[in-house]
């Protein structure tokens, strides 16, 4: 049976994820990760969209997005595939299928929750084990948020701006956010949110089919 197309919507909201195959190691050394990141800041220059949290795991990519324009964004994602995977392909002599199959996209809503889901995905290494803490893994936003860590491809969360007055009072309620049930609940369906605002996303993707 052919797969049904992929429907992403201009300037909406979603969780990104690409994996390797049969969940194959898609970083093993720090120079991966970085040339990831470098893949990816040369090819927002080319297909722009918002990037609001990310974080990238040994055989998991993870993203939380705005679309621009639908079409670049599907387009980034072929390109940076498919650039990644020539460049791993020649590092390791890799034979055969890289990544699982398309990547994944959950419509989030826009409401308080946005927030949480952006953390919950830069808390991936610490629920992996990888790290005891989020601030002590390099390649996720986690420490822009935290810390004040200075990343260009970060386009501040719009929630992020009503936690505090200053920079440090933003950064230390970031830390103490406890993630809500309803965001771990939602987190594998198909749609993230509030009970109104999957509702809403719901709506505007039956709309558009």
């Amino acid at each position: 049976m052919p797969r049904s197309p992929r429907l992403l919507l201009p300037l909406s909201f979603y969780h990104v994820m690409t994996r390797g195959n049969n969940l194959n190691t898609i970083f093993r050394q720090n120079d991966d990760y970085d040339k990831y990141l470098k893949i990816v800041r040369d090819l927002k220059e080319i297909h722009p969209f918002d990037l609001y949290h990310y974080c990238l795991m040994p055989n998991h990519v993870y993203l939380l997005i705005k679309t621009n324009k639908e079409s670049d964004f599907s387009s980034f994602m072929k390109k940076i595939n498919l650039i990644y995977f020539y460049y791993y392909k020649k590092k390791y002599g890799w034979v055969g299928h890289f990544w699982q199959d398309r990547f994944k996209s959950q419509p989030i809503g826009k409401d308080n929750y946005f927030i949480q889901c952006g953390k919950y995905i830069e808390l991936n290494p610490v629920r992996a084990a990888i790290v005891r803490h989020p601030k002590d893994y390099t390649y996720s936003s986690y420490t822009f948020y935290s810390e004040g860590k200075t990343d260009p491809l970060i386009t501040g969360d719009m929630f992020y701006q009503e936690l505090g007055n200053t920079g440090k009072e933003r950064q230390m309620i970031y830390k103490e956010i406890i993630i809500d049930e309803l965001v771990r609940n939602t987190y594998k369906k198909k749609i993230w949110g509030s009970k109104e605002q999957r509702y809403n996303e719901y709506r505007k993707i039956r709309y558009h089919i």
